[in-house]
């Protein structure tokens, strides 16, 4: 089957942009705004200069079409296909989580519970998920507009316009506030997960030319880090005007603010405000799914149909529910499962690109070695971590320990494959079985 290349550059940027400006995005870095200032929009700066980085992917992932499971599996094995996607798959489950666990924390402001609102936030996602993509672009722009509208709106009523204007040299000075291999290991791991991450994959191959490929990734960089300081702002600025209560969560900062500028929760404007703070999580959330359900149904287990593609997004809903309902803190959540996917598969895929410019071809055994490595290393840090945060040591900071870990674990098994390889050659081996 052709694949339709179909989105122009506005429709392109809209996507890149909807795939990570979620909860996450926004209320995440709300939270660390209120005690760290503008240095709060850490994760979601880099965002934008990871999507920079991705301009250098663009055009291989848009000639290749194929997410990288397929292309290392048609290189180095089934097993390393099936590998790949699976670890791929893990790392979205935990992010879909968080979505669900941001807008349950949300809607916590009208005393709504939280199991229902996850159940509902859960049958969303899967249902955009299902829509045809040009229609679910032009839904999540108007959700961007929306939300964007809300925090501008914000803005004004702080009067915090030149708040905002001087937010990237209040960036970089109020980062001293946070210690150096926290700052690495944030940026570092958000800006390399950004090029091998198949939620942006998914739309950069439906670009219908080369020109609109580049123009839509620049402009969603742009957007990014533009989005990037509007959160944080808002925080600071109501921190400074004496509105927020002592003691308020980090969670129910933003919610508290947009209710307060539009009057309170019992007015619909306030309604309203609150309410678009969700809106965005409904585009990453049903893009994640998206990208979820098109990674098992290429295993091939199941027939190619319909009713197959609705039980599997069904089934990942699922999973993520049940992620979201243990709890957790949202940019590092986020973080740590960026850092455990790039450390597992960063190593086998430069590997692969150094292939492509025939260089150097390392062996199918080296990279499975790398692949089975890395993938244990960073995924075993990672679940000690989920289960015992205040364990750090290591690098200095848990998402540094996470990636660190698992990509030097994975050049190091590479290297030790091709060394086995040089010096005990498989033809040998096989001779004497």
């Amino acid at each position: 089957m052709a694949l339709e290349r179909r989105l122009d550059t506005f429709s392109l940027a809209a996507l890149l942009v909807s795939a990570h400006y979620g909860l996450g995005f926004v209320l995440g870095t709300a939270e660390k705004s209120l005690t760290l200032g503008a240095a709060g929009s850490l994760y979601t700066v880099s965002l934008g200069f990871g999507t920079i980085a991705l301009l250098g992917l663009a055009k291989f992932y848009w000639k290749r079409t194929e997410p990288i499971w397929t292309l290392l599996g048609s290189a180095y094995g089934d097993g390393v296909k099936v590998f790949v996607s699976l670890m791929s798959w893990l790392s979205l489950i935990g992010i879909e989580a968080v979505q669900l666990i941001s807008g349950a924390f949300i809607l916590k402001v009208f005393g709504i519970p939280t199991l229902p609102t996850m159940v509902v936030l859960a049958i969303l996602f899967a249902i955009i998920s299902l829509l045809p993509i040009k229609k679910a672009g032009w839904i999540f722009r108007g959700l961007l507009i929306l939300n964007f509208l809300a925090l501008l709106y914000g803005l004004w009523v702080l009067h915090a316009f030149g708040d905002y204007v001087r937010s990237p040299i209040e960036f970089a000075s109020s980062l001293k506030h946070m210690s150096l291999p926290t700052i690495v290991g944030v940026s570092l791991s958000t800006i390399l997960l950004v090029p091998i991450d198949m939620k942006y994959q998914q739309f950069l191959v439906q670009a219908k030319d080369e020109n609109s490929l580049y123009r839509g990734c620049t402009i969603a960089a742009i957007l990014l880090l533009l989005l990037a300081f509007l959160p944080s702002t808002v925080v600071v600025a109501a921190q400074n005007a004496g509105i927020l209560p002592a003691g308020i969560d980090g969670k129910q900062a933003l919610p508290f603010i947009l209710a307060w500028v539009g009057g309170g929760t019992d007015k619909p404007l306030g309604i309203v405000m609150i309410m678009s703070l969700l809106v965005p999580a409904l585009g990453i959330g049903s893009s994640i799914l998206r990208v979820q359900t098109k990674t098992i149904l290429d295993f091939n287990i199941l027939p190619a149909s319909v009713w197959s593609r609705l039980l599997v997004t069904a089934a990942n809903a699922l999973f993520s529910l049940a992620v979201a309902l243990k709890g957790g803190e949202i940019v590092n959540l986020i973080v740590y499962f960026y850092a455990a996917y790039v450390g597992a598969v960063f190593a086998p895929f430069v590997a692969y690109l150094i292939a492509q410019t025939e260089r150097y071809n390392f062996s199918k055994q080296s990279v499975k070695l790398s692949l089975t490595i890395s993938s244990f290393s960073a995924f075993s840090l990672l679940i000690i971590t989920l289960i015992s945060p205040d364990i750090i040591g290591g690098f200095g900071s848990v998402e540094l320990n996470i990636m660190g870990i698992g990509i030097l674990s994975g050049i190091f098994f590479l290297l030790v494959g091709e060394v086995l390889q040089k010096y005990l050659p498989t033809s040998k081996v096989e001779e004497k079985a």
